[in-house]
């Protein structure tokens, strides 16, 4: 088959991007088109995401992308939504996942429901940010449909209501088993029935682009393809695996690490170690557990001034290691602020050495961060049974030398880095499948192996010192 080309609209928590793919036999290939930043807004105490901005950039986007298009695919961090009432019109900006306004509220609902009936219904992580939970503290009195991010921008554009069910399986409110909203759990929370849309699966198609926004962007009757609208179901479709025996990190904002199943593990050890069952690709689950991730140096940039990154990691790399570490997991580090005060006030409550320069602050981080993958991979691989060969890091992580070097040492297993463009290309993929450019899963991942631009770090073997590591600052070992 001759090349095809598709959009994919990525947006990630601090930043989005529309990119075009062009997929062929042997040919993978992306171009960024439009990156915009995503920045939250505070409005009254209340802090939402910029959905009408986040919107007129996509536009801006596709107005800019190459005519010839196949389709539009588009992905999102999980979780937020926004509200329409019975006219359609949106009942108001969306609420970052990071406020406030769910405190409280994941004990109160796990409380009433009982935290067995929850994890045997939806298979997922205690968060509190979740979407069952920020609906718990929604007045839903006029909302008519609840579409998640990437829906609410679909319909948008095609005026199509419906709901992609691997961002979806990550509300809390899908039954895992099913794959069908969970009526139960529904019902027991008081939500209305009425707000839940139709379900569909990565290929489906959504519908075409409405005649204004058609008119506006130049593209004609293009078509809107669902793909996996969960940025790290994307991601996880482009890990260049061979085999079924790998674990991913998905590196960003966020460390989402795990393996790849055919079907959920419900077991009490598995909720007691808050291991998610989120929706695949394919109907696979992505069986895995998320580490706050790199969240801990964006934000510490912010509060040095956005200092230089390269310089930084080139100075961490020449700090002692394993000195001064941290839980990133701990509630502390999950709200906006000064994160280089807050890991120093831990370090010394933990009794460690506190940080003192940038540099020891990255260092401290990226320690930590390949600690929680080492502990993270191993509880997976136990309670899952899956056996781990190779750990794929994809993401924006992946260009993180120090990290990935880290995360083969403290894991004591080869790390494969790249791509980078993970979740891009598993949007682009996505939609080729759809349009019969690529075959199946195994041909995309293999397709992303030949054209891709991978590494490979070898642990160091040194593992009595990370085991010791470990063990100081509490990790399952």
């Amino acid at each position: 088959m001759s090349e095809a080309m598709f959009a994919a609209v990525d947006l990630g928590a601090s930043s989005g991007r529309v990119m075009a793919g062009r997929v062929g036999p042997g040919t993978l290939a992306l171009e960024e088109i439009r990156r915009f930043p995503n920045r939250p807004v505070r409005v009254n105490g209340t802090l939402h995401w910029d959905i009408l901005g986040l919107y007129g950039n996509v536009l801006d986007g596709l107005r800019s992308a190459p005519r010839g298009l196949s389709s539009v695919g588009i992905d999102s961090w999980a979780v937020d939504y926004g509200l329409l009432d019975a006219e359609g019109r949106l009942l108001g900006n969306p609420v970052h996942y990071r406020d406030a306004r769910t405190d409280g509220v994941m004990e109160r609902v796990r409380a009433e429901l009982g935290e067995d009936l929850l994890y045997r219904t939806s298979g997922l992580q205690f968060l509190p940010f979740n979407t069952i939970y920020q609906l718990a503290a929604e007045d839903l009195s006029r909302a008519a449909t609840l579409l998640l991010v990437p829906d609410l921008l679909a319909h948008w554009l095609t005026g199509e209501i419906g709901a992609e069910r691997t961002n979806a399986s990550t509300t809390g409110l899908l039954d895992v088993r099913s794959g069908a909203w969970s009526a139960d759990l529904i019902d027991r929370l008081g939500l209305p029935a009425r707000i839940f849309p139709p379900l569909h699966d990565p290929g489906a198609g959504i519908g075409t682009l409405r005649a204004d926004v058609a008119a506006e962007t130049g593209h004609g009757a293009l078509r809107v393809t669902a793909v996996g609208s969960h940025d790290t179901a994307s991601a996880v479709a482009a890990v260049p695996a061979a085999t079924d025996r790998f674990a991913y990190i998905s590196c960003g904002t966020w460390s989402l690490v795990g393996v790849e199943l055919d079907a959920p593990v419900l077991t009490d050890e598995s909720r007691k170690a808050n291991f998610t069952n989120e929706g695949g690709v394919d109907g696979t689950v992505r069986y895995l557990r998320n580490v706050m991730g790199l969240w801990l140096l964006q934000e510490s940039q912010r509060t040095w001034g956005e200092a230089d990154l390269p310089g930084l990691l080139a100075a961490a790399r020449d700090v002692p290691g394993l000195r001064s570490l941290i839980d990133p997991d701990d509630p502390e580090f999950l709200p906006p602020g000064d994160m280089p005060a807050r890991i120093a006030a831990h370090c010394r409550r933990r009794g460690f050495p506190e940080p003192s320069t940038p540099a020891e602050t990255v260092r401290c981080i990226l320690d930590s961060l390949a600690l929680a993958h080492r502990a993270t991979l191993r509880q997976a691989a136990r309670l899952s049974g899956r056996e781990i060969d190779v750990v794929h890091l994809v993401g924006g992580g992946s260009r993180n030398d120090l990290l990935c070097r880290l995360t083969a040492d403290a894991s004591g297993l080869p790390v494969v880095a790249g791509p980078v463009e993970a979740t891009a290309l598993g949007n682009v993929l996505a939609q080729a499948r759809a349009h019969g450019a690529v075959a199946d899963l195994a041909g995309s991942r293999a397709l992303v192996a030949a054209t891709q631009d991978l590494r490979r770090y070898e642990p160091s073997g040194d593992e009595a010192r990370w085991s010791e590591a470990a063990s100081r600052l509490g990790l399952e070992d």
